[in-house]
């Protein structure tokens, strides 16, 4: 039986244990993320917490409105969950939410067709083998010829800080990059934030934004001063990190729907991973307003 239950009504110690001892268990879903992302969100809730799905939205008006939180990749189904429990929880969410988009996990599979995503991982594995027998060939050369660079691990220093506003790109909106910068900072005073820096003859050319997650590292950005990226330094800090770490973490590329973007992230050996989404345009939002009311 599927529940829905309000944010002040959750059993967030049952929430918690939920997540924690799921196959499915990944950063974006923690409470502590998830407030922070997210104004808004509460639970689906399969029986007594056997499996929840948290629900991020907006409001507008007497609305409820789903929508992915900015830099959060994938929620969807955690604890018990089968294609048949997967499918009681969609059944759910579409008839009594209005969504504009909203992504599953990996793990979770459905009988009803969705549109999926692409997203890249490297998992656990030793990097000599990693490096000799996935590395695409180019890569392996680029990687080679940019090793007079310097690898350093930066902190949130307000020079760093400034080099990550002043050449990060995606984000249109100002606010939006103030979000980010403050999300940083977040996950600095969380203890989950990792940051390594590229130099030219003490010039940082490159910056790798990383969330770490105890047996993982997922990229959140990856940043190139264009006056300097003849040097190649975004593969030398990816082969860097990878060399000193996925003996003992995956590598989270934190997806690649982008042709040049999944071609990058392919050639150091990334596995693909396939994540199921939904998404509506206008129409359909008018269409399931009709249903709910």
């Amino acid at each position: 039986m599927i529940k829905r239950i309000k944010y002040q009504n959750i059993d967030f110690e049952k929430y918690s244990f939920c997540i924690e001892n799921s196959i499915q268990k990944n950063f974006y879903c923690q409470k502590e993320n998830l407030d922070f992302l997210s104004k808004n969100w509460e639970i689906l809730v399969y029986n007594d917490y056997e499996a929840v799905m948290p629900i991020p939205f907006v409001k507008k008006g007497f609305w409820k409105i789903v929508l992915m939180p900015l830099f959060c990749q994938q929620l969807g189904v955690f604890g018990k969950s089968d294609k048949s429990i997967n499918e009681e929880f969609l059944k759910f969410f579409k008839k009594h939410y209005i969504i504009i988009n909203y992504a599953f996990n990996f793990h979770n599979q459905f009988d009803t067709e969705l549109i999926t995503k692409k997203n890249f991982v490297v998992p656990v594995q030793e990097y000599a083998f990693l490096r000799r027998k996935k590395y695409f060939k180019g890569r392996k050369s680029t990687v080679k010829t940019a090793q007079y660079l310097e690898f350093r691990e930066v902190f949130t220093t307000p020079d760093i800080l400034s080099f990550i506003k002043n050449n990060f790109k995606g984000l249109e909106k100002q606010k939006d990059m103030i979000f980010f910068i403050h999300y940083i900072l977040f996950l600095d005073y969380e203890d989950k934030l990792k940051l390594f820096g590229s130099y030219f003859e003490d010039q940082l050319t490159n910056i790798t934004v990383l969330i770490d997650d105890n047996n993982s590292y997922s990229l959140l950005g990856l940043l190139n001063n264009e006056e300097l990226k003849n040097h190649n330094g975004a593969s030398f800090l990816i082969d860097r990190i990878l060399d000193q770490n996925i003996e003992n973490k995956s590598f989270n590329f934190m997806g690649g729907s982008i042709r040049g973007i999944e071609v990058f992230f392919k050639s150091f050996g990334s596995d693909l991973q396939e994540y199921q989404f939904i998404q509506n345009s206008k129409k359909d939002l008018i269409k399931n307003w009709l249903k709910i009311s």
